[in-house]
């Protein structure tokens, strides 16, 4: 898959999907539209789908929500379901994104089980709990 083709698109309440990609940016410099941003400000559930389907395109893309229930994710699944080469991965954080970035050029399945890992493994306490 060409490195230039897989589009991730961060779909969050608030400003939380620009902060995303600001903080991806200033870590691992410009993402070269890798990373586009939707806020459910102001919008419903079919503002939503229809705004994510513009930014999807049609070429394959990740989209990646704040969380898995909810507007957000409820729509990403809606636009995406049946759609090959479309994946949502929900819970998204910081790590995941940064990974994707660094990482889109590897195959779709793989570089989605490494997100979904690199997701869980990303969430500690310190001191861990006995």
């Amino acid at each position: 898959m060409s490195e230039a083709a897989l589009r991730g698109v961060v779909v969050a309440h608030g400003d939380l999907a620009d902060a995303l990609i600001r903080a991806v940016e200033r870590i691992a410099g410009p993402a070269d539209g890798a990373l586009v941003s939707l806020s459910n400000e102001g919008l419903g559930p079919e503002g939503i789908r229809e705004r994510l389907t513009e930014l999807v395109g049609d070429g394959p893309a990740v989209v990646f929500t704040d969380l898995r229930e909810g507007s957000c994710g409820l729509a990403a699944r809606q636009v995406c379901t049946g759609r090959p080469g479309h994946v949502v991965v929900t819970g998204a954080n910081l790590p995941v994104l940064l990974d994707f970035v660094m990482k889109r050029h590897l195959p779709l399945d793989e570089l989605v089980k490494r997100l979904v890992e690199r997701g869980r493994n990303s969430i500690g306490a310190t001191p861990e709990p006995e």
